[in-house]
């Protein structure tokens, strides 16, 4: 008899989707916190602000519908990733065993590729970005980004991922 699969085992597509929207939303929360209570700056105008990737500065006087394009962008964005992600563990599925510890550095990889190559050859040379800019941006791509879409990814190759440091039993 063919061993069945665990309950909490989930689809490739499943792992992606539930993956990318996860990070989606945490980098959008997060977002819209910082920026909302560091600069003042207001939910819209990042959405806004992430629709310009396509629109540029038409974006911002683009009202509900450039608000929404941004939120799906955004949203797409973080799918892409999870995509990425889920099939790299395919290939390399060393990727699955220790999602504790490649999902961040993924994370990482996704912010240096998104505010230095894609953002770079979108809009150009930016200025450096302050220092919290920085750790927190870091840190809401290893943690909010990178890390639940490695987890869901090491459930949909059938790994049940542990917290580090605690050995779990096999589960038979």
């Amino acid at each position: 008899m063919a061993p069945s699969s665990s309950k909490t085992e989930l689809s490739p597509v499943l792992a992606v989707l539930a993956g990318g929207l996860t990070a989606a939303l945490l980098d959008i929360v997060y977002a819209f916190t910082f920026f909302g209570l560091t600069r003042g700056t207001s939910p819209v105008k990042i959405l806004h602000s992430i629709a310009s990737g396509i629109l540029g500065k038409a974006s911002y006087g683009g009202g509900a519908v450039s608000a929404i394009l941004g939120g799906a962008l955004h949203v797409g964005i973080a799918l892409v990733m999870a995509l990425v992600y889920v099939a790299a563990g395919r290939v390399l599925p060393a990727l699955n065993r220790r999602p504790w510890f490649w999902g961040p550095l993924y994370g990482i990889g996704c912010y240096v590729v998104m505010n230095y190559v894609v953002l770079l050859l979108r809009f150009g040379p930016r200025p450096t970005p302050h220092l919290d800019v920085l750790i927190g941006g870091l840190a809401i791509h290893m943690f909010g980004v990178g890390l639940p879409i490695a987890l869901f990814a090491a459930r949909a190759a059938g790994r049940r991922p542990s917290t580090p440091g605690i050995v779990q039993a096999p589960v038979g």
